[in-house]
């Protein structure tokens, strides 16, 4: 099967195209430049320089593939993560580069369209559990994603199989996003904003590919695919614990807190039981008490792995 991935390069891409591979797929993956080409090489897939903006040289890489991922995002970071013009370029992704996309794949003849979304579209539901049925209250945060869902939509329209997966929100050893959250947890502070007993959706990064294959099997239609969700005070406890060290400080929501970001305020109890019925899908990590763990571990040994061999006088070797 040939499988073209954008967003190849990212923290959800590469652990997707690696799965892809080993399971057998001709895998084409977008990178930006020669180094993301040589990293798509070693995972063993073929690798295209092409922008999403692109729309002849796009159809052209797509042409012969039955199935299109898009993975592609520019979520930022740090202090930008407040600021709207930072969200441009992932807002231009999800809705102008998502079109192109589609429009792609429906010339190639493809089969399937898998389009990664997110849960911080839901409505806050507080205690409820949150299927794919449940309201959504789109911000100027969150609205490009239901464009780019919309798309997949638009795929199946007109006769394939249109695919949108809702994320929770990632964590692994190598998002920024999460080394951000560990280092704030080092100076005894939870950096996830929002209220200590609303529930958060997360997933590892490891088990979010698990799910973009698995979705290889699910009939067309839009899913949630997260862990079992905690509250923010169980992340922090498990977070905590994965670091071994004490209680960690829940600030209370800044006064000013931009309304777009309201998302990660809210209590999203998401639950995944729909696509797991579907395609046998179960996270390696149910929930962020071992997934924590397991990325700290992970971070740890990266660390020890990136340090000088030390000769028997202490030199490096």
């Amino acid at each position: 099967m040939k499988i073209f991935v954008t967003g190849a390069t990212g923290v959800l891409g590469r652990r997707t195209v690696a799965r892809l591979v080993e399971a057998g797929a001709d895998v084409t993956g977008v990178g930006r430049n020669v180094e993301h080409g040589r990293a798509l090489l070693d995972l063993g897939a073929t690798p295209a320089v092409v922008s999403l903006f692109d729309r002849d040289a796009l159809a052209a890489a797509v042409a012969g593939h039955k199935v299109v991922y898009n993975l592609a995002t520019a979520i930022p970071t740090g202090e930008r993560i407040a600021s709207p013009d930072a969200w441009e370029d992932n807002h231009r992704i999800r809705r102008e580069g998502s079109r192109n996309l589609v429009d792609a794949a429906l010339h190639a003849g493809a089969e399937r369209y898998i389009q990664e979304s997110i849960a911080l579209l839901y409505a806050d539901g507080g205690d409820t559990l949150l299927d794919e049925s449940a309201a959504v209250a789109a911000t100027n945060f969150t609205e490009s994603a239901l464009t780019a869902e919309s798309e997949a939509a638009r795929f199946a329209q007109f006769g394939g199989v249109g695919i949108a997966l809702r994320f929770g929100a990632f964590y692994g050893f190598d998002s920024r996003h999460s080394l951000e959250t560990v280092e704030a947890a080092r100076r005894g502070v939870f950096a996830v904003p929002g209220p200590a007993d609303a529930y958060f959706p997360s997933v590892t990064t490891d088990d979010a590919a698990s799910a973009a294959v698995a979705a290889l099997r699910a009939p067309g239609g839009l899913y949630n695919a997260a862990e079992e969700p905690l509250t923010r005070a169980d992340h922090a406890d498990a977070l905590a614990q994965a670091l071994g060290i004490g209680l960690l400080r829940m600030p209370p929501v800044p006064a000013g807190f931009p309304g777009q970001l309201s998302p990660l305020l809210r209590s999203l109890r998401v639950t995944s039981q729909l696509f797991k019925s579907l395609t046998g899908w179960q996270p390696r990590f149910p929930n962020a008490r071992t997934g924590w763990p397991f990325v700290i571990a992970a971070l740890h040994g990266r660390k020890e792995a990136s340090r000088p061999l030390q000769t028997a006088q202490g030199g490096p070797h």
